[in-house]
């Protein structure tokens, strides 16, 4: 697959950590968004010439990546797109469908009115991303979504261990939305789990987020 000019140029100069920051989170975007598929060989390159970096603060960010489950590094042969199997997303999944309503359940009751205000301001964006069709606008607010309810949960320990898995599975994540069927329930769902958080429905609440996580695993699983 052929590497598309960025659409984010490097600043220079940077320090080198604010560059392997920069290019860490522009090299997961051509990966979410399904510009390298899975199994191909990262183009090294290709990518330094696009950026204009060298290879080090590139392997730094494949690094990082690499830790994330988005890239397989494999000595003598380089790094390659991580591909997941049907089984570890099943394995995955329900782990993430978990510790999602535990969120829900802990923010019902911690969040704040500003927190819940916020939340109903990103699903009413949802929603906006959503009718015009911007597939990396609706996943940057549905992350944001997700992770502000986590925030309201009030639970640092929750947050940790849900970052571990869910970026293990936040291309799969990405990609179940393809469909404009499933793209159209999960927004449907946020606005149902908006309403639980401002009823403070915390059983309700829980049970919704588990079963939209739930939901991306069946889309994903059929295709």
């Amino acid at each position: 697959m052929s590497l598309q000019p960025t659409q984010h140029p490097i600043s220079a100069p940077l320090e080198r950590k604010a560059l392997a920051v920069e290019l860490t989170d522009m090299l997961r975007e051509i990966i979410l968004e399904g510009e390298l598929s899975p199994g191909e060989k990262v183009p090294e390159k290709a990518l330094t010439e696009r950026f204009g970096v060298s290879r080090t603060p590139l392997r730094e960010a494949m690094k990082v990546l690499a830790a994330e489950g988005l890239i397989d590094l494999v000595p003598n042969r380089g790094a390659f797109i991580a591909s997941q199997t049907e089984e570890e997303l099943s394995d995955l999944f329900p782990v993430l469908a978990s510790l999602e309503g535990l969120a829900g359940e802990l923010a019902a009751a911690a969040a704040s009115e500003a927190q819940i205000a916020e939340i109903r301001r990103l699903t009413q964006a949802l929603r906006t991303s959503h009718e015009e069709a911007d597939r990396p606008t609706y996943f940057a607010i549905n992350q944001a979504i997700h992770a502000a309810i986590l925030e309201a949960s009030g639970n640092e320990c929750l947050r940790r261990t849900h970052a571990l898995v869910a970026y293990r599975i936040q291309r799969a994540r990405y990609q179940a939305n393809l469909t404009q069927r499933r793209w159209t329930e999960a927004v449907s769902e946020h606005e149902r789990i908006a309403e639980a958080l401002v009823a403070r429905d915390a059983g309700g609440l829980g049970q919704l987020m588990k079963a939209h996580m739930l939901n991306k695993l069946h889309s994903i699983i059929a295709g």
